[in-house]
């Protein structure tokens, strides 16, 4: 590879900083929703498809960003992404009623995923093995602190103004990266590991791994696994404003402990790579977010009012087992489909965001109005994620990061 690969560390907060504007498009407006509600004539049920709307269209254009940088390569990828992202998040700031906003909120979403799914890929272009989940996590522990410090942010920038201000620093937030991605990140897929341009070739590469059990049963340990703690994020507005009774510079309450936990379960995974197997890993997660989810399922029963710290610790503890699965179900993924990772990460992150857009667009104004209706089915999902890991480790388990069995390392996408 000609092009000099960055430092790990800058290389870490790059991909990490480019993984942030996905969650920052989602936070960042929570504070803002009574605002934005009053100012174009929106019910909370109108302003919960702002969050679902970006989902949808994330979700569908996450199907493209991966098989592209691995036709195109991932810098030109990721660039052209951040680009589209700007507009939107201009237009976003500029409307004056909730179809354009919604519209922008759409082309927001069809960007936003490049950052997160291309940089997956990468981390595998340039690192193996316990390496690579070494950086996975460094990037999660980074990565994580954007859904606690987005809400707070929009907080601060809604008491300096009004809620557009919002959407201009996502745009300067936007072209920061855009600057960053330019100067640090090289390519790290040379031309002669590109994929030809083929449509027919990428369908049948879809197939192969989406019909793949494996893929299926990793993908949907994971995602129901993050599902639950998202449930709770899609239902930050009316947990924290309706339930809790805070006022709206009160988010951070929430999001601070329950990605602290996050950032924490990182880096024990990372300090653990090669020292603690990576199923038995995934076993303590999900081991942890069980118990925690149970016992806020006790607690909403019990307590008249959700309150601090006992309504949050909960999903400390869920973050904390979702950083310890999560390297390990990606990595494990990314290593079954060696020039394909770009077309894996997109399908898993589909699996993902297509679960997390029938939460925040459907579950979430159902369950989000009582605390036991939303900690029962939260707990359920971390079930669910478990039941899948379980039926995988019964087929015959998956190899440490790095060391995918040889059926699964096929050179072409022929099914």
């Amino acid at each position: 590879m000609s092009a000099r690969i960055p430092g790990l560390r800058t290389l870490a907060l790059l991909l990490a900083g480019l993984a942030m504007f996905g969650p920052f498009s989602i936070d960042t407006i929570f504070p803002a929703f009574p605002a934005m509600g009053a100012d174009l004539g929106a019910d909370k049920l109108a302003m919960q498809q702002t969050i679902s709307v970006y989902l949808v269209a994330y979700a569908l254009m996450s199907l493209v960003h991966g098989p592209l940088s691995d036709l195109l390569g991932r810098r030109r990828v990721i660039l052209s992404g951040l680009v589209v992202f700007a507009l939107a998040s201009t237009g976003c700031a500029l409307a004056t009623d909730m179809p354009t906003l919604l519209a922008f909120r759409g082309l927001q979403g069809l960007s936003a995923g490049v950052g997160l799914i291309v940089g997956r890929a990468v981390i595998r272009d340039v690192l193996h093995g316990d390496d690579a989940q070494r950086l996975m996590s460094q990037v999660s522990m980074i990565f994580g602190a954007a859904p606690a410090i987005a809400p707070i942010i929009g907080g601060w920038l809604l008491g300096w103004g009004r809620w557009p201000l919002i959407f201009w620093f996502l745009v300067g937030f936007t072209v920061l990266l855009w600057l960053a991605t330019w100067r640090w990140l090289p390519e790290t897929l040379p031309p002669q590991a590109r994929l030809a341009p083929s449509p027919r070739r990428l369908l049948r590469d879809y197939a192969w791994i989406a019909l793949n059990p494996r893929f299926q049963r990793l993908a949907a340990a994971g995602a129901f696994n993050f599902g639950a703690l998202f449930l709770y994020i899609a239902s930050a507005p009316a947990f924290v404003l309706d339930l809790m009774r805070l006022d709206e510079r009160s988010f951070g309450w929430f999001f601070i402990p329950m990605i602290s936990g996050m950032m924490v379960g990182a880096y024990v995974s990372g300090r653990t790579a090669g020292r603690v197997r990576g199923a038995r890993l995934v076993e303590i997660g999900f081991a942890c977010s069980t118990v925690a989810l149970l016992g806020n399922i006790a607690y909403s029963a019990l307590a008249a009012q959700p309150a601090l710290p006992w309504a949050v610790l909960p999903m400390v503890a869920n973050a904390f087992g979702i950083a310890l699965v999560f390297p390990i179900v990606t990595l494990a993924i990314l290593d079954m489909y060696p020039r394909q990772r770009g077309s894996a990460s997109s399908l898993q992150a589909f699996t993902g965001l297509v679960l997390n857009a029938v939460l925040a667009g459907v579950v979430s104004p159902l369950v989000s109005h009582d605390p036991v209706l939303l900690a029962v089915p939260a707990a359920a999902f971390v079930l669910l994620g478990w039941g899948f890991w379980c039926w995988e480790a019964r087929r015959g388990g998956t190899p440490p990061p790095g060391q995918a069995p040889a059926a699964e390392l096929e050179p072409t996408g022929q099914l």
